[in-house]
């Protein structure tokens, strides 16, 4: 039970972050419904938030040792917990905008600290696979909490009523940020990989010069692109294609997010039996056979109404199940570049995946946003295709440069982003 205080408190940190972070989508709807905006001015939420992912941990990763991650941890709750009372008392569009980015510019610094700090909490490669993967994994609760969370506070009377989630979510950052404070980072001794923050700065960049490292950041931009797209736009698809009131739009989109989880584990299982390889390229095909074959099932889609789940088309059911096919990719491709990098520079790696990531989320919603607006949302998320193509590019790369290298790589295969 050594630093269980750090350790729940990196998990409450996730859980926190993970309900921000990907109710994107909720707000996404929300901004279009209740702020009267257009889809492509809606799709800058994404913007606000994965640029100040991106900006940030880009710089964070050589700077944080020498800030301390306790502090940089307490500072990220602290700016978190402003940007949920504002969204409470801001109730416009500009303050989703603000909220969104004061939670990127936290979660850079936050999943920094965290990839860094279970290095120093795990006693072995097991340890280090079993606390990052449960912190991952409740990732994925959290996510899933958002998406029914929300709609438990609609009102048909009260236009405001679903602000008040920010009220709970600011207690809980509350909440975080206190065990983070009584806990003791004493015990930790890490490591500062330059002499400089400078130096620092050099040697991630340089890191991007290992030709590993360049084909997983291309492989993460795209897969990221192609997750995030989906995900944020899920709940609008849901209400504009499929005919779904708000409230039941938001909370079919949980399938999504537990079809993510049930993917992570199965393939968890998979993949100390077949090679990851395998399990990667059956997942990209699935996945597209998914948007090949079931999109079209969009067209021509009677308009009835919706007065129990019963009543929802199958297709509200059967789309969402593309998580599971794509749920794999991240964490293992994740797994492998990690492996092939030496400890001291797990920090600046774990900058360069968010930096990539965040950058591939924006511009994936930005683009579903745009082709929501101009050729409509049944036909917004074929545009999926592409990035699944050249992420199978980028597996084969990936396979090339590991067996030249001659290293044997275990995997992580519950981890997220």
């Amino acid at each position: 039970m050594k630093n269980w205080k750090i350790k729940l408190s990196l998990y409450l940190n996730y859980f926190v972050f993970a309900i921000l972070l990907n109710s994107v989508g909720i707000l996404i709807q929300k901004s279009i419904n209740t702020y009267h905006v257009d889809e492509i001015a809606a799709s800058s939420l994404e913007a606000f938030k994965d640029l100040s992912i991106a900006f940030v941990s880009f710089f964070v990763g050589s700077f944080l040792p020498r800030l301390g991650y306790k502090r940089g941890m307490l500072i990220a709750l602290g700016l978190v917990f402003i940007g949920c009372i504002g969204m409470y008392f801001g109730n416009s569009f500009t303050a989703v905008r603000i909220l969104f980015a004061c939670v990127g510019i936290s979660f850079a610094v936050i999943k920094v600290s965290v990839y860094s700090l279970v290095g120093l909490l795990a006693n072995d490669d097991k340890e280090h696979k079993s606390i990052l993967s449960s912190i991952e994994s409740f990732f994925m609760v959290g996510i899933a909490v958002a998406f029914v969370s929300f709609p438990l506070f609609y009102s048909d009377t009260d236009p405001n009523a679903w602000l008040r989630v920010y009220l709970v979510v600011a207690a809980l950052v509350a909440i975080s940020f206190l065990f983070l404070l009584i806990s003791d980072f004493d015990t930790l001794n890490y490591e500062i990989p330059g002499s400089n923050v400078a130096d620092d700065f050099k040697q991630m960049i340089s890191l991007l010069k290992r030709p590993m490292v360049l084909v997983f950041a291309i492989a993460a931009f795209m897969y990221v692109m192609t997750e995030q797209g989906i995900m944020s736009w899920l709940p609008t698809f849901n209400e504009k294609v499929l005919h779904l009131p708000e409230k039941t739009s938001v909370f079919m989109a949980v399938i999504l997010m537990l079809s993510i989880a049930g993917g992570r584990f199965v393939s968890s299982i998979l993949i100390k039996k077949i090679y990851w390889l395998t399990i990667l390229l059956t997942c990209l095909i699935g996945a597209a056979l998914m948007v090949i074959l079931v999109l079209p099932q969009t067209n021509n889609l009677e308009v009835k109404a919706i007065n129990s789940l019963a009543d929802v088309p199958v297709i509200a059911y059967v789309f969402p199940l593309i998580g599971f096919f794509l749920a794999p990719l991240y964490p293992l491709i994740n797994s492998i570049v990690l492996s092939a990098t030496e400890k001291v520079f797990h920090s600046p790696m774990a900058s360069l995946l968010t930096f990539f990531s965040a950058i591939g989320g924006t511009l994936g919603s930005r683009l579903v946003g745009y082709l929501f607006k101009e050729i409509g949302g049944s036909k917004a998320f074929y545009f999926s295709l592409i990035p699944m193509a050249i992420l199978i590019i980028c597996l084969f790369l990936l396979n090339n440069i590991q067996k030249k290298s001659g290293k044997n790589i275990e995997f992580n295969a519950s981890g997220g982003h």
